[in-house]
Formats: C-alpha cells, structure tokens, sequence
C-alpha cells in the first residue's frame, strides 16, 4: 500500500465514522483540526474529546435528526 493509499483509507474511515454517529463530516473534521493544535497530543483524555462518537462535540457538528 502506498502512501497515498494509507492516507485516502484513514480519511475515508474517519468520514464514514463521523457519518454513522450522525455527524456532518466537514464541520465534524473543521472542528476536529481546529482543536488539534490547541492541545496536548500526549494527552489522552484531550482526544478522546475529539472521537465521533464523544457526547461532548459542538452541536454544529451533529446532523439534525428528522422526524416525520
């Protein structure tokens, strides 16, 4: 696997993640690389903060659930 490759598959994972948590995966990855920069990448609690899946995101980054 090139370089390349590696990286299209982890991108395209994130997204697809971000998708089924429901998340918009531009504001989702925006946010994302925003915050990177501001903390402690040794700290794992600080990026457990940036997973799909974390109940702490900005509402900005949700998709709204539509109802019926």
């Amino acid at each position: 696997m090139t370089k390349g490759e590696k990286a299209n598959t982890i991108v395209y994972s994130i997204v697809e993640t971000a998708r089924e948590n429901p998340l918009n995966p531009l504001i989702y990855l925006t946010h994302v690389f925003e915050q990177l920069p501001l903390i402690d990448l040794k700290d794992s609690k600080a990026l457990e903060q940036l997973l799909p899946w974390t109940k702490t995101l900005p509402k900005e980054c949700h998709v709204p659930i539509r109802t019926k």
